[in-house]
């Protein structure tokens, strides 16, 4: 899954979607990273990782360069639509 765009779980940082640069046992280095802060429109991450999310009531953060996230739980690979759809920032909008 390195190199494509993957939402993953973490024990309590939450939940990020991204580029997948590495993984390495419980830990995820994500580049061009965003946090799901908020979500409707899924009712779980599979769901997320096919169909994306609803943009009106979700709130995604803008991106950070690089997160190195330690305690992943899962990693999800997403579809062309779902890419799309949570490639999009949701801050106070």
């Amino acid at each position: 899954m390195v190199g494509k765009f993957v939402l993953v779980r973490t024990y309590s940082a939450g939940i990020h979607c991204g580029i997948l640069k590495s993984i390495s046992g419980t830990e995820v280095l994500l580049g061009n990273s965003r946090r799901i802060w908020r979500w409707k429109g899924a009712n779980t991450l599979s769901e997320m990782s096919v169909d994306g999310i609803d943009q009106i009531y979700s709130r995604i953060s803008e991106p950070v360069e690089n997160i190195l996230l330690t305690q992943s739980i899962e990693v999800i690979p997403c579809s062309d639509i779902a890419i799309e759809n949570l490639s999009r920032s949701r801050w106070g909008q």
